[in-house]
């Protein structure tokens, strides 16, 4: 028997996007502009399978043009389509907790490239600042910049100021801090990201081969909320 969200009924199958281990989903509550509210915190969190509807979710990822270190646009979901990936979702490049997410996962890319999974992170932002990010950070997979941001809406990952200033993610920081980890605040205060992704928050999935062959999500549900290493590696590795 399928395993499925505890308290609730066993759902029959429906063309859908599967969602794998540990996944934390927001409700689909809207604001007034009519986008995701940021600040419901309603959460599943589920080690079973857990099916939502994805046909709309599909349908925005291939209208996504994101863009690799040499300018050149691709549509998101083509960077799956042909090969089993991990994507993460970074909240801005200049952010401290997303340089140490991409060293979280760039620590397994052995594990990863031996189960030929493809790493990739993307970013809201230009291209100018993907180049920087990567140079600095030397991440061991590929990196896309996503400037009008319309791969974070499709997901409807979070955003608001209440997701960003949390106890839990200052915390992070200032371990990371004593870790040796910074922040790159000449990219924190670039106009770009101070008026549209400061407060973004991300995400980390595993997708592909096919457009709509999404195995497993995370959303974070506040800056810093990186989803367990075990859990990527069975949805992705195993």
């Amino acid at each position: 028997m399928r395993p499925h969200v505890s308290g609730s009924s066993p759902k029959k199958k429906s063309n859908t996007i599967t969602k794998h281990c540990r996944v934390h989903f927001l409700s689909s509550d809207s604001n007034s502009n009519g986008g995701f509210n940021p600040y419901n915190t309603n959460t599943i969190h589920s080690e079973a399978v857990v099916e939502e509807e994805g046909s709309d979710t599909t349908n925005l990822l291939d209208k996504v043009e994101v863009f690799d270190l040499s300018g050149k646009g691709v549509i998101i979901s083509d960077l799956w389509n042909d090969r089993k990936t991990l994507v993460a979702f970074a909240r801005h490049f200049g952010c401290v907790l997303c340089r140490k997410r991409a060293d979280y996962l760039a620590s397994v890319k052995d594990k990863l490239d031996a189960a030929g999974v493809t790493l990739i992170l993307v970013g809201p932002g230009s291209v100018d600042q993907a180049k920087v990010f990567y140079e600095q950070t030397k991440f061991k997979g590929e990196v896309y910049a996503d400037p009008s941001y319309s791969s974070y809406k499709a997901f409807s990952f979070v955003s608001g100021i209440s997701t960003t200033f949390t106890p839990k993610a200052g915390l992070k920081i200032i371990q990371l801090y004593m870790e040796g980890y910074r922040q790159d605040w000449g990219l924190s205060f670039e106009k770009d990201t101070r008026t549209k992704g400061g407060w973004q928050q991300g995400g980390v999935i595993v997708a592909g081969p096919g457009k709509s062959n999404i195995s497993y999500i995370h959303k974070n549900k506040e800056a810093g909320d990186d989803p367990d290493i075990e859990d990527i590696l069975k949805a992705c590795c195993s």
